[in-house]
């Protein structure tokens, strides 16, 4: 983090680029810009791809940290760079270091091929499976049971915590702190009717158990989330399967009640 203000002067942007037509490995650029009040990384990228080197590659959508689409590798730890002050990361001698997110094959510069990433997106089947009986106007869910998803719904998919997950890095198998939060929310969703199913699956060589529980998904996150608090109760949920199927098949027996009072299902505890 940058300990005095380098707005006005000049500051350097060091990136990481790869073209796989014609280098054999990846290298660093650097690039000098001004800085700016105000400048984002994102704005940084954008002048240095306008004024200095067209042909720097990487995505971004949205500018508003919604899309996900701009999570990169800065100084070392993965962020989305579109809300991020271009000030608040330089290093004591006006640097900043800007990679891929790691864990991925590099596509060119700072774009990178997540195919396994949605791949194990899909696999959890990340939709809502609802009763044959739909209500005409909607399922009834308490406070405490919508309290219960965390805001899983609020992921993004940005990346950032399947880029900063180890174990992703020993075992591209693994279905990744990503897919595991979508698959908390439907599992926890009383509206949902496989949540055995679902549990199953993740309870597999390759799910919830096979995470280290080393937290740098927490830290990743842009939106705040727990992917980590959300594979350890998928792993309890899964040591008591049919109970929780069994607790789930009465609950939707009056999903479309009114709910006088606080449901609960169990939380692993």
């Amino acid at each position: 983090m940058a300990k005095h203000s380098f707005e006005g002067r000049s500051v350097k942007v060091r990136i990481q680029r790869f073209n796989p037509d014609v280098d054999k490995k990846p290298y660093f650029d650097e690039f000098t810009i001004t800085l700016e009040p105000g400048t984002t990384i994102l704005d940084a990228l954008t002048e240095i791809k306008g004024e200095q080197d067209g042909s720097l590659t990487y995505r971004r959508s949205c500018r508003h940290a919604i899309c996900g689409s701009c999570a990169m590798n800065i100084n070392g730890n993965n962020l989305l760079i579109c809300n991020q002050p271009l000030q608040d990361h330089l290093g004591g001698k006006g640097k900043i270091t800007i990679k891929p997110l790691p864990f991925h094959p590099i596509i060119k510069d700072l774009v990178v091929d997540r195919s396994a990433f949605w791949e194990q997106y899909q696999r959890v089947k990340p939709w809502l499976i609802p009763p044959d009986d739909i209500p005409e106007k909607e399922f009834r869910m308490s406070p405490q049971e919508v309290a219960a998803l965390e805001n899983a719904e609020t992921c993004i998919m940005c990346g950032a915590c399947y880029a900063s997950c180890q174990v992703i890095g020993l075992n591209k198998k693994y279905i990744g702190p990503h897919a595991l939060l979508k698959a908390f929310q439907r599992v926890l969703d009383p509206r949902d009717i496989t949540p055995g199913e679902r549990l199953a699956d993740l309870a597999g060589d390759d799910g919830v158990f096979r995470c280290h529980t080393i937290f740098n998904c927490i830290d990743a996150c842009p939106k705040e989330l727990n992917p980590t608090q959300a594979i350890e109760t998928l792993r309890k949920l899964a040591q008591k399967r049919q109970t929780y199927e069994t607790m789930r098949r009465e609950r939707q027996k009056v999903l479309q009640e009114s709910i006088p009072f606080a449901i609960k299902e169990p939380a692993g505890d």
